[in-house]
Order: structure tokens, then C-alpha cells, then sequence
């Protein structure tokens, strides 16, 4: 066994309960609590990112990395920081005790000179990842590959005006997508980080369309081709790093597929801090992907309402999550999808311990949202208020203008012959909140 880095954290994180004051603890998370008869972590699947947690030293525009990442200090051997860089992310998902992780293919392995090199680094370690996943017992929520952090992605890349950069992508996206499979990854998310623009001066919205559809075909060929049994997702954001991006949001991405005759072949992976800088709520996005067939995993994180740009915080308001829980429940769940935790320290939060108490809360909330969430589930109080309140369209004249029997003539004819006489009712909103907000307030 190698040097440990998290030496402040001797085993996995126990169960300590609401009463507990010590903060290595968790308050509400527990893997085997049955929930709906289900263990807890049956419906939250939850996983660590790689790329925040592990690749990132804190470096933000204005600053230099302020967090004690030593297999990132540049000029050290890239494969050996890369190894060391691995071996500290086993060590915490294992102290942890989350059953997944998520990565991209950069996050990884080294570039290299070439994309031989790269695909080179990236199977050895690949190989060293198959062996820690069968001594630690976790396993890999989903793959996906980075096109967006290298300079030939700046205009994109399934969208990039130079067919050769489309062609880098593709070869980026064919390994990395067996390269998950390898693994056993239950799932491959596509973000389209540079897939939009910065003006229109210069974009032909009509092209890009097409190259995007494209790509997305060739993903969809080549998931069937080599027997991947895993969900493709698609991940929305509406903006940031572009002006605007072709993924905008579930409705946007949904629409496109069904233009595309890709419905059925795609998911989404919704994040929540996405939800926000889209305009919506976290709650809308997925409500909308449930209601569609879309509804495939979750980034679990939040924005600042404050900061109008993808901050990328831990998840801490059960208020915020319980909502789109109760959709993700009445859904039938989330796998083979998961939580995965999409979220950066602060840069303030320096020391090797933060990591675990940013994860901690986190579990802790979502689990606190999903006990929330089972209890209105169980209750029945909104899904039965819902139902009173469409029951019309499950009576005579609903049922008849839904099946064709009713015409604008014949509809005109009822409302002159004063047989249709609508009076307003009111839809409760306030009692409604109140329901939920009595839930959150009660349940344990």
C-alpha cells in the first residue's frame, strides 16, 4: 500500500446521526436505511467527480491554485503525478464510502505529444483504475470525454467550422466510450462545453446544427457496433463558456433529438447549477425530463444566486432537492443514473479534510431530500391534489375533445348553447407550499 494522503481520516466516514458533533460524521446518509423499500443507496447511487476533486488546484481567473494537490505542480513527471493523482482518489472515495466516481478522459491521463501518446497513458492507467475498482469495490458512473479544454476545441468541436477538429473529437469520444465500457461505466455523458458561439458574425447556425447531429449518430453507431449496454446522456447548459450553447436545456435538447430522429437513443444528465443559469429551476428541469422519457442521471451541486456563473457548489438546501426528488421517485428512480457530486471546494477551503466535509454535506443533504421526498410520495397529498385538479379531462367533454369527437365548431356551439360555462377555481399554491414545507420541517 502507498504513502496515504487523507492521513486525518483513519476508515470510512461512520453514521453518527442528527445528534452527532463530529463533523467526520455522517448525520442523515445511510447506504442500507430502506427508504420505499429500497436501500438508500439504491436511489441515490451517489459519486465522487474526478475533475474538481482531483484536477483541479484551485486556479480560478484572477489567481493562481491555492489547495495542496502535489501531483499538480507542473514540470513533475506527468504518468508518476498522474499514478499518485489516482491513488489519492481510491484513497478518498474508499475513507468516503460512495460507491462511484465519474471522469473525464483528461482528467486522467497526460496529453502527450500526439493522440497516440494520449490514448497510450490514458489505457495504462485505465489499467490501473480496472485494479483499484476490484480492490476498493467502486465502480465507475459514467465516462465521458474532454473537448473543450484544449485550444483546438475553441470553436467548438462536433460544431467547429474545421472538419479535422470533428475528426480529433470523434477519435477522443470512440476510445474514451470503449474505454468506459471496459471499466463496466454504467453510463457516457456528452457535454457540449464549446459546442455554440460567441457571435454570430461569424456562425452558421444551420451547419452547426447539422455537424452536432452527426456526431451524435456516430456515438449512437458506435455504442451499438461495440455492444455497450450503457445509458447516453446529453448534459444542458445554456451558456458559459459560450454566449450560447445548442444544449440550452432538457426542452431544447429533446426537441433537437426529435428533429434529429434520436429520440429514444439519448438522455440527459441534469445539473442543477445548469438549471439555474438556464432561468430555471433545478425542480423544472427535471420535472420536464421525467414527464419526456429524458430523465437519465444527476450532477448534484448549486450555484450562487448572487454570482450569475456556474460556481459549482456543494449541495446544501434540502428545500432546493426535495422537490425534484419527489419527480425523480414518482419517475421510478434514477438508475441506472446516479448523484454525482459536480462540485469544487472554495478556493479558501485549502486543507485535505475540507474534501471530506464538502462530501459529507452533501450526502447528507440529498439523503435528508430523499427521506423528504419518500414521505410525500407515500402521503399521496400533491399527486392526489394534481389529479383533482385535471379530473375534468378524465370526464365527458375532456375525454371527448382529446379523442377527436370534438371539433372548434361543435366546442363553439356548446359554449353558445351555454351547455360550457367555466367558473376560475383556485389552485391552492400557498397550502400547497405549505404541505411541503410541513414535510421538510418534520420528517427524520
Amino acid at each position: 500500500m502507498g504513502e496515504e494522503f487523507f492521513t486525518e481520516v483513519t476508515g470510512p466516514i461512520p453514521f453518527g446521526g442528527l445528534e452527532s458533533r463530529d463533523p467526520l460524521a455522517f448525520k442523515v446518509w445511510q447506504p442500507d436505511r430502506v427508504v420505499l423499500g429500497r436501500p438508500m443507496v439504491d436511489h441515490l447511487r451517489p459519486g465522487v467527480c474526478f475533475w474538481h476533486s482531483f484536477s483541479w488546484a484551485g486556479v480560478d481567473m484572477f489567481g493562481n491554485g491555492t489547495m495542496d494537490r502535489p501531483w499538480l505542480v507542473p514540470g513533475g513527471d506527468e504518468m508518476a503525478q498522474a499514478r499518485q493523482r489516482m491513488a489519492a482518489a481510491f484513497e478518498f472515495f474508499t475513507k468516503l464510502g460512495t460507491p462511484y466516481y465519474c471522469f473525464h478522459d483528461r482528467d486522467v491521463a497526460p496529453e502527450g505529444d500526439s493522440f497516440a501518446t494520449f490514448r497510450s497513458n490514458l489505457d495504462a492507467l485505465v489499467d490501473d483504475a480496472l485494479g483499484y475498482q476490484e480492490r476498493t469495490g467502486v465502480r465507475l458512473l459514467w465516462g465521458t470525454a474532454n473537448l473543450f479544454t484544449h485550444p483546438r476545441y475553441q470553436a467548438g468541436a462536433a460544431t467547429n467550422p474545421d472538419p479535422a477538429v470533428f475528426a480529433y473529437a470523434a477519435a477522443q469520444v470512440t476510445h474514451m466510450l470503449e474505454v468506459t465500457q471496459r471499466l463496466g461505466g454504467e453510463n457516457y455523458v456528452l457535454w457540449g462545453g464549446r459546442e455554440g458561439y460567441d457571435t454570430l458574425l461569424n456562425t452558421d447556425l444551420r451547419r452547426e446544427g447539422e455537424q452536432l447531429a452527426r456526431f451524435l449518430h456516430l456515438v449512437v453507431e458506435h455504442k451499438h457496433k461495440i455492444g455497450f449496454e450503457g445509458q447516453l446522456l446529453i448534459e444542458p447548459k445554456p451558456m458559459e463558456p459560450t454566449k450560447h450553447q445548442y444544449d440550452y436545456d432538457v426542452q431544447t435538447v429533446y426537441g433537437f433529438l426529435l428533429k434529429h430522429g434520436l429520440e429514444g437513443e439519448y438522455r440527459t444528465n441534469i445539473e442543477a447549477n445548469h438549471a439555474t443559469l438556464a432561468g430555471h429551476s433545478f425542480h423544472h428541469e427535471v420535472a420536464f425530463a421525467a414527464a419526456n422519457g429524458m430523465l437519465g442521471s444527476i450532477d448534484a451541486n448549486r450555484g450562487d444566486p448572487q454570482n450569475g456563473w456556474d460556481t459549482d457548489q456543494f449541495p446544501n438546501s434540502v428545500e432546493d432537492l426535495a422537490l425534484p426528488m419527489y419527480e425523480i421517485l414518482r419517475a421510478g428512480g434514477i438508475a441506472p443514473g446516479g448523484f454525482n457530486f459536480d462540485a469544487k471546494l472554495r478556493r479558501q477551503s485549502t486543507h485535505r479534510t475540507d474534501l471530506f466535509y464538502a462530501h459529507i454535506g452533501g450526502l447528507d443533504t440529498i439523503a435528508r431530500a430523499l427521506l423528504v421526498a419518500a414521505d410525500l410520495v407515500e402521503r399521496d397529498d400533491l399527486g392526489a391534489r394534481k389529479d383533482r385538479r385535471y379530473a375534468g379531462w378524465d370526464a365527458d367533454l375532456g375525454k371527448a375533445i382529446l379523442d377527436g369527437h370534438e371539433s372548434l365548431e361543435s366546442l363553439e356551439a356548446k359554449v353558445a348553447a351555454g351547455e360550457v360555462d367555466p367558473r376560475p377555481v383556485s389552485g391552492g399554491q400557498e397550502a400547497l407550499e405549505n404541505l411541503v414545507n410541513q414535510r421538510v420541517w418534520s420528517v427524520r
